[in-house]
């Protein structure tokens, strides 16, 4: 989770690409919308798994923002798949 906001941050979409599950990665990523936002932080608030052999995973964060020098959040609820012992984003639930 950290590595792939660390990669929102660097604008580096060959990372989020790659470590997207295939199944939900979309097709393109566009990471240099104007306005840009400006990541100030991220809060790992929980995290769920079943049994220790289990191949998912569960994230709750809230990744803070500022926008055209508005504060933000971003809080969702992400889940992971284990794919030949690497860690995929599969998809997430937006908090409102």
């Amino acid at each position: 989770m950290r590595s792939r906001y660390t990669a929102y941050v660097k604008h580096d979409t060959a990372y989020l690409q790659h470590t997207w599950h295939p199944d939900t990665r979309p097709g393109h990523l566009v990471l240099d919308a104007q306005p840009a936002p400006r990541w100030t932080g991220l809060n790992i608030l929980r995290t769920a798994a079943g049994l220790a052999d289990d191949s998912s995973r569960t994230v709750e964060f809230e990744a803070r923002y500022k926008l055209n020098g508005r504060a933000c959040r971003l809080h969702e609820v992400s889940r992971f798949v284990q794919r030949d012992g690497r860690w995929y984003y599969l998809d997430g639930d937006v908090a409102q």
